[in-house]
């Protein structure tokens, strides 16, 4: 049995994550904002905590645990917490992002760069999932899903989106065997599909027809950036997607090679989330 406290446990794939460990018959610890608001599998420790708050993850880290789950919400990295981390666990599974090592200048990577260098230096062992965007964000379509046309920008660019169950498959096979310290999974989905198509599938598990509508780039930069409100974010969104329409969002055999078995399909995703679209 390993002991495990996992951070973001809450997350859409942090509950996974858990889920996952207490099946296993893990002894598992969640770090939350709200304990009372919470819903955690019996047996769970809820410990209070907020990673802009470093010495809040005192107690949840008390007497040491095996492993440490750390998902990184967009908040100012605090280096304090990866110090705790390091003086109380033996191994960090952190869910980071498709990072190059190499130093880059999107404000996204750089976040997650940073988090991975501490981590890195901190002296205790580590492993990086580096997941392709979540299945998930495909959520961001469900009021236009519901209207039967979805509107965005870029419908050839192909994606390998993954599912965080996958995510969170990995992510546990790190925690709980030996053999992944060092190790920098790129996560993504089975196989890259044009925007255009993901909602094609999306009407097709759902039993009604959803048209894909070509937004102009400048549209969806001036209504992504009202929405979002981080202009930055939706510039290098937008030089991605348009990238993707040239070169497929890369595709890679991780989680087979890492669980025994292929990758979850998105047409897989879409029938997990279907009552999300209606």
């Amino acid at each position: 049995m390993t002991k495990v406290l996992v951070i973001g446990a809450n997350g859409s794939v942090g509950r996974h994550v858990v889920a996952s460990l207490v099946e296993g018959g893990h002894e598992v610890r969640a770090l939350v904002r709200d304990a009372a608001a919470s819903s955690l599998p019996a047996g769970v420790a809820a410990f209070e905590g907020d990673l802009a708050a470093p010495e809040s993850l005192t107690a949840a880290l008390d007497g040491g645990v095996d492993g440490v789950y750390l998902m990184w919400p967009g908040i100012p990295v605090q280096p304090r917490v990866v110090e705790l981390i390091a003086e109380h666990a033996e191994r960090v599974v952190y869910l980071s992002t498709d990072v190059p090592d190499l130093a880059d200048d999107e404000p996204a990577v750089v976040f997650h760069q940073e988090i991975e260098r501490l981590i890195r230096r901190s002296g205790t062992a580590w492993t990086f999932v580096r997941a392709i965007d979540f299945a998930g964000n495909a959520l961001g379509w469900a009021d236009q899903v519901r209207t039967g046309v979805v509107r965005w920008p870029y419908g050839r660019a192909r994606r390998s989106l993954v599912h965080e169950r996958d995510i969170a498959d990995v992510a546990v096979r790190a925690l709980t065997e030996d053999g992944h310290d060092g190790g920098k999974y790129v996560v993504t989905g089975p196989e890259s599909l044009a925007h255009a198509e993901l909602v094609r599938i999306i009407g097709e598990e759902l039993g009604t027809e959803v048209r894909w509508e070509e937004l102009a780039p400048e549209t969806a930069r001036e209504q992504l950036t009202a929405a979002w409100g981080n202009a930055a974010f939706v510039e290098s969104r937008l030089r991605a997607w348009e990238s993707f329409t040239r070169e497929p969002e890369r595709v890679t055999d991780t989680v087979e090679q890492v669980l025994g078995r292929p990758a979850r399909s998105f047409r897989s995703w879409v029938r997990d989330h279907a009552e999300d679209f209606r």
